[in-house]
């Protein structure tokens, strides 16, 4: 082995791009997440078919469909303690009136805040944010941010 495979900067570039594959891989599933919960939400569909037929035709990497996974299984087990985090921070607004793609962006980003410790707080709302403002309407990502932010002064041991 030569010097230059040892060079902090072989090494250094070499770690770019695995850091940077994983939240691309995480906001991808993210979006297929999304979308099969907004197919389930508005076909009642079951969303386990909805995943797998998704999973089938999208072909993603295994990581992303791993993590989607996670998300629509997380989210169908904790669904009422997510939607009711949600009526909680925006009790103008009931679950049901609040638009699907809106919905299903806060409870992703919700069962990240509350089911997840491998996702920071800022990152959970930035995606959603994301989310909301890619697919939804003109005041989404300031509808999500706002929801969310509330959600997040009201987590444990946030002392804000």
């Amino acid at each position: 082995m030569s010097e230059r495979d040892d060079s902090p900067e072989e090494k250094r570039s070499s770690d770019k791009p695995s850091r940077r594959r994983k939240p691309n891989l995480r906001r991808q599933a993210r979006t297929l997440a999304l979308q099969v919960l907004y197919e389930a939400d508005q076909t009642a569909h079951d969303w386990r078919e909805v995943l797998e037929r998704s999973v089938e035709s999208e072909t993603p990497n295994p990581e992303t469909a791993a993590y989607a996974r996670l998300l629509t299984e997380g989210i169908a087990e904790h669904r009422k303690a997510i939607d009711r985090e949600i009526e909680l921070a925006a009790p103008a607004f009931p679950i049901g009136q609040i638009s699907p793609v809106d919905r299903n962006a806060l409870r992703i980003a919700i069962f990240e805040l509350r089911y997840s410790s491998d996702v920071p707080v800022k990152v959970a709302i930035n995606e959603a944010v994301e989310l909301a403002k890619r697919f939804g309407g003109e005041s989404s990502g300031r509808f999500v941010n706002g929801v969310l932010g509330t959600v997040v002064d009201r987590l444990p041991g946030n002392d804000s």
